[in-house]
């Protein structure tokens, strides 16, 4: 049955995304009914919410990222996790493009934090693999960009979980081998 599902909503939203919803219990998610590729429940509260997506190329990452970006609002915080090679820049350089940044989009990763102003909003990246200590973060002045008026997407962002409000959007990309090269699992958790 979940196959049939999977291979329909693949069938049905392979110009889109397909996404379900989890309610976060505790620190277990239950998984809720799909029904069909859309969320089934908006989840508020403490408990949070998490959209599960699935996508099956790298054009579908990029879209997901630039979706996220056009409905984020000034100040968000977005904490990027996923393994080397998973697709973390691919998401990046979607985000931007929904914030309208034409600029190439690299990783920071000797840098800590990139800035691009060029769009809507200013974008914030973040890739803080390569920090040694919290000290760092006071350093390059972080709540200045955590506290702004931009979008902040911070790679690697559980090395600096302690750092980051409550109110920060937190994204998981994941490869399932099984399932594909192409196919990501990417969990989106919101407060």
């Amino acid at each position: 049955m979940q196959e049939m599902l999977s291979k329909r909503c693949r069938e049905e939203e392979r110009n889109g995304l397909s996404e379900r919803t989890e309610e976060k219990t505790g620190t277990a998610a239950a998984v809720l009914p799909e029904g069909n590729c859309s969320p089934d429940m908006e989840q508020a509260g403490a408990a949070g919410k998490i959209t599960r997506y699935e996508t099956f190329s790298e054009e579908e990452t990029f879209r997901l990222g630039e979706k996220l970006a056009r409905d984020a609002q000034p100040g968000r915080i977005f904490a990027l996790n996923g393994d080397l090679g998973v697709g973390k820049t691919v998401f990046t350089k979607g985000m931007a493009a929904g914030l309208g940044i034409r600029e190439n989009v690299n990783s920071p990763t000797f840098t800590i934090v990139q800035v691009y102003e060029g769009g809507r909003l200013p974008f914030y990246h973040f890739d803080v693999y390569r920090i040694g200590d919290i000290e760092e973060m006071e350093e390059i002045g972080y709540e200045d960009y955590f506290y702004g008026s931009g979008i902040c997407l911070v790679e690697w962002a559980g090395l600096i979980r302690e750092l980051l409000p409550e109110y920060t959007v937190w994204i998981t990309i994941e490869k399932d081998p099984e399932k594909g090269f192409d196919y990501r699992r990417i969990l989106v958790e919101q407060q």
